[in-house]
């Protein structure tokens, strides 16, 4: 069962025909993980990570960065040998076998779906606070949140706007869209250009005081096994901040000097994304506060459970940070600055639809590559004869994410996924330790430097951050992937391309030797 590799070279096949220009150095690189990096953790969950930790956010945002480092450095050096799709899972398939590559898949294929749901919601929330706000719009509690955000005595039933941004989405991947990079890059300087002026204001702002950073840590460094409390516990939170610097490391094979340049870019993005997060937090909290609102016993009231937004509902709390669905605007305007807190809600409003586009389309290329191996049904790689996109796959994630977005908050759904990520992170780390053992003399456009300690790192820091999550995105991992498991041995196993001997290689190198496939018997020459 664990023999079942796919070889290397049958999954470089394709890739292997064309040659990629290296035009990229260090500075286009840090730019492009900046414009990846920068999304709905810092928009949308500021105001989660608050609620967990108090001040103690800034000391989160610096943890989840760390843990991000040491797995950036991981990725590229196996995404720069194995530059095709299927991201983690094929990483998995050409090194640890068939078996844990499922794992892996079903366990993307959670991760995208439900971080698209989580962007969807923030989405939500700056949508309905600057645009209906400013419109004099105010939609009612049943039309804004999902009773799983609000508590069905709270009056929340479905949350509207998320549902819609999902599925109009979905509707553009169908048809099939592409983003023009002139104006990714343009959506990159408005989303930078609204932080700078962000932190620019609030720390200047003569509301700052220190005495708002006081108690720092109110719920401790670790909250508490299976609470998502702490320091830590808002870390594993905040990790969704950092989701989507491993896209620089797919452009290794186009980058100049890769072995300087890909960790240049990755940790030099990183870096700076987690300063400019301390820096949004300090400037949040110091003009604003922090503060958790405590339940029982001193602890913090869980992140989008029904007696949070019981209490948030009160006059007392309407300016508090951790109550806000829009924490940066909120904060601006709380201030007096009221029209660059809109400018900053429209930049959300605008960047944050690609970001969900990017998901989807990233989990339906996985579902793709999988299905494409035989382990799920071929009608999930159908195309359309007019679009040519993966009409089916597509039409049934982008209702998935919906569904999921109309119903629950996003700090749930942001530790779900991270439950998701943090696993197929650690088997890359897995997966880059086993290659170099396993295949040493391949050609490495990067090699991670002293991979003895920073895989290692990665896997620890991984599970680090796993089992500081809260229990409830922690159990439905284990959950999903029994789920996935029945799946796999009832059906992927004995359907499996690999199981039957069938492996796209070029008909060159066919003519020399039909490759070897562990504990697959040879089939003779075709």
């Amino acid at each position: 069962m664990f023999g079942r590799v796919k070889p290397l070279d049958a999954i470089l096949a394709t890739a292997e025909r064309k040659s990629l220009k290296r035009t990229l150095g260090w500075f286009q690189l840090t730019l492009f993980g900046i414009g990846c990096v920068i999304g709905t953790g810092i928009f949308v969950l500021t105001s989660v990570g608050a609620q967990k930790a108090g001040p103690g956010l800034m000391l989160a945002f610096a943890i989840a960065g760390l843990v991000c480092i040491v797995a950036a450095l991981c990725y590229a050096e196996i995404a720069a040998m194995i530059p095709v799709a299927g991201s983690a899972y094929t990483y998995s398939y050409a090194t640890i076998g068939e078996f844990f590559a499922w794992t892996v898949g079903w366990a993307l294929i959670m991760e995208y779906a439900i971080a698209a749901s989580a962007v969807s919601v923030g989405w939500s929330g700056y949508f309905t606070g600057t645009i209906l706000g400013e419109l004099g719009i105010q939609l009612p509690a049943w039309l804004s949140a999902g009773p799983l955000a609000l508590g069905g005595a709270e009056g929340g039933f479905i949350n509207l706007p998320a549902l819609l941004i999902a599925l109009a989405v979905t509707g553009l991947l169908i048809v099939g869209t592409s983003e023009s990079a002139k104006f990714n890059a343009i959506l990159v300087a408005v989303k930078v250009i609204a932080l700078t002026a962000f932190v620019a204001l609030t720390l200047t702002s003569v509301e700052f005081e220190t005495d708002n950073f006081n108690p720092f840590l109110p719920a401790g460094v670790f909250g508490g096994f299976g609470t998502g409390l702490g320091a830590v516990g808002a870390a594993a939170t905040m990790f969704f901040a950092y989701v989507g610097f491993d896209a620089v490391s797919t452009a290794a094979e186009e980058t100049k000097n890769p072995q300087r340049n890909v960790p240049i870019g990755l940790v030099g993005s990183l870096l700076f994304c987690t300063v400019f997060y301390i820096l949004v937090a300090a400037g949040a909290i110091g003009t604003l506060g922090g503060q958790p609102i405590m339940g029982a016993g001193g602890v913090p009231l869980e992140a989008g459970s029904p007696e949070l937004a019981r209490q948030c509902a009160m006059p007392e709390y309407a300016d508090v940070l951790v109550c806000s669905n829009e924490p940066l605007a909120h904060v601006l305007r709380v201030l007096g600055f009221s029209w660059i807190g809109n400018a900053i809600g429209v930049a959300a409003i605008l960047a944050l639809p690609s970001v969900i586009l990017i998901l989807i389309f990233g989990q339906t290329r996985i579902f793709f590559v999988m299905s494409r191996d035989g382990l799920l049904p071929e009608v999930l790689s159908r195309v359309h004869p007019r679009f040519q996109t993966p009409h089916v796959v597509t039409a049934i994630t982008g209702c998935v994410v919906a569904v999921a977005a109309a119903f629950f908050p996003v700090g749930q759904l942001a530790d779900i996924s991270n439950a998701g990520t943090l696993y197929a992170f650690t088997m890359v780390a897995v997966s880059v330790m086993m290659l170099r053992r396993m295949d040493p003399a391949r050609q490495r456009h990067f090699r991670v430097p002293a991979l003895w300690l920073i895989a290692p790192l990665t896997i620890a820091g991984c599970a680090f951050l796993f089992l500081n999550l809260p229990a409830a995105a922690m159990l439905f991992l284990p959950a999903w992937t029994v789920l996935g498991l029945f799946v796999y041995f009832f059906y992927s196993r004995k359907r499996s391309h690999l199981a039957q001997g069938i492996v796209e290689v070029h008909a060159e190198a066919l003519a020399e030797i039909e490759p070897d496939i562990p504990g697959i018997a040879d089939r003779g020459r075709p």
